[in-house]
């Protein structure tokens, strides 16, 4: 089994141990936290550094995922996924056991597929992306880099969801809508018009 470093150790970080663990295609081989702190070990793993260690933990392993979380800003996560990418890590996909993904869809790297996810043929998911628990990606819909689909989410046949842009918890988005990049859409949103880029859609 393949070993993977985890970039990462806030709250999603938990939730993404336990797709990696059920679908068990990876060792955890440990953590890199942003700053030095006082623990030795994350929910039983060690602490193998922190951010500036990156390169020399590189010479070590071959596997890096990122498990920071993305809420109302994607900066953070994008920066830190493309040093990774920089330093030479191979960056996997991540796909709970508990999901349905159709085999004629298509997932970019760095993307976690979370536990009970439907993504139905003919969808395209970026690099990069945060695909959350119970969510729901219709058939042909179009989901760019940097981009989280929060819990519970729907979006219904060919909607497009650009860069960089958040879909809260049970949102519900029309069939064949367009929704631009670095949008923030609000938990229990019901979008049934197309969302220029930069929009913050309350609900």
């Amino acid at each position: 089994m393949n070993q993977l470093v985890i970039v990462g150790t806030g709250g999603h970080t938990k939730s993404c141990i336990d797709v990696i663990e059920k679908e068990k295609k990876y060792k955890i081989a440990g953590f890199v936290e942003k700053y030095k702190s006082e623990i030795k070990k994350f929910m039983g793993y060690p602490i193998l550094g922190e951010d500036k260690d990156l390169k020399k933990i590189k010479k070590k392993y071959l596997n890096a995922f990122l498990t920071i979380g993305q809420i109302r800003n994607s900066l953070l996560r994008e920066k830190k996924f493309n040093q990774l990418i920089s330093l030479g890590f191979k960056i996997p996909i991540i796909i709970s056991p508990y999901a349905y993904v159709s085999k004629k869809s298509k997932i970019g790297i760095g993307t976690i597929i979370m536990h009970k996810t439907t993504i139905n043929i003919d969808a395209v998911v970026g690099n990069n992306c945060i695909i959350n628990t119970n969510s729901l990606i219709e058939h042909e819909v179009k989901i760019g880099n940097n981009t989280h689909i929060s819990t519970g989410a729907i979006l219904n046949g060919n909607v497009q969801i650009g860069n960089n842009t958040f879909i809260g918890s049970g949102a519900i988005v029309k069939e064949g809508v367009k929704i631009g990049n670095k949008c923030i859409v609000s938990m229990g949103s019901i979008i049934k018009k197309d969302i220029k880029d930069n929009q913050v859609i309350k609900k």
